[in-house]
């Protein structure tokens, strides 16, 4: 059940990017150029640990510049060296998705260090479970302004990007959702809900962007073994979610970033529209 990765556990309402440089030794190579997302300009949100972080190094490392979105600038820095040390091309940017006009900042940060954005994953996300009548309501406003609001939000800033970089050649925007949002989990209700809601968002705006060629993929991850669930304030859930993780022998976050680059990486008329990624155990 569990999906994306929450960027951290404390906000901030500023945009800050580090000055990002290509590293000659890739660019414009022969190499560079045949890895399946050469010369394609990608955004990760919830870069900062698990299936974001993953990602962003999936994706470099298939030749895509890559913005990493999260609110820890510590970790994004981080990644972001890495990413460069092995010649890859990263550009670190500390947002809170829930902060349309921080994101709208944000947006331009990239725009100007990457160029045109044409992909787009938005991952962000926070997994807060309890019984419905004990539940800290907090923790529901929490899921619901990242899980949908910022998932909203990020598509929002970068829709006029993914429009019209699908008029000159492939264009995605990918939704981090979970297999909660169809499947029966008891004491999840509120985080289930919020992922049946990005599975019908994704679906109806397949039928808006898919007429003008932009791709709209969900990716629905089972249990996955990330930090995901580690600041549920109900110890019993957080004891369950841990149990449930050593039983089914859980994904890792590679393997849904492998999942990632899988759908983005096909055919441009090609949309890879709903995947639900389990363990074989989880079945």
């Amino acid at each position: 059940m569990t999906s994306s990765t929450t960027s951290s556990t404390s906000s901030t309402s500023s945009t800050s990017s580090m000055s990002w440089t290509a590293p000659a030794a890739r660019t414009g190579s022969p190499a560079a150029a045949s890895l399946p997302l050469a010369g394609r300009v990608a955004v990760v949100t919830g870069a900062t640990a698990g299936i974001g972080a993953a990602t962003g190094r999936r994706l470099a490392l298939l030749g895509a510049r890559v913005a990493l979105m999260g609110r820890r600038e510590s970790r994004l820095v981080e990644l972001a060296d890495e990413l460069r040390s092995s010649g890859g091309q990263a550009l670190p940017v500390a947002v809170d998705v829930t902060d349309p006009q921080a994101l709208s900042r944000a947006a331009d940060s990239v725009r100007s260090e990457l160029g045109r954005v044409d992909l787009v994953v938005a991952n962000a996300g926070v997994m807060l479970g309890s019984p419905f009548e004990d539940a800290d309501t907090a923790e529901w406003d929490r899921m619901i302004d990242v899980n949908l609001r910022g998932l909203i939000h990020t598509g929002r800033v970068f829709a006029d990007d993914l429009l019209t970089a699908a008029e000159h050649g492939p264009a995605d925007l990918v939704h981090v959702g979970s297999v909660a949002g169809h499947l029966l989990y008891p004491n999840w209700s509120v985080y289930s809900a919020t992922k049946a809601a990005v599975a019908h968002l994704t679906r109806n705006l397949r039928a808006e962007f898919g007429p003008r060629d932009v791709r709209v993929h969900n990716i629905e991850p089972g249990v996955t073994a990330t930090e995901l669930g580690d600041d549920m304030s109900d110890e019993r859930m957080r004891e369950g979610l841990a149990q449930m993780r050593r039983d089914l022998r859980p994904l890792s976050a590679d393997d849904l970033a492998h999942a990632v680059a899988f759908a983005v990486s096909a055919p441009a008329n090609v949309n890879v529209a709903d995947m639900a990624v389990v363990s074989v155990r989880q079945g």
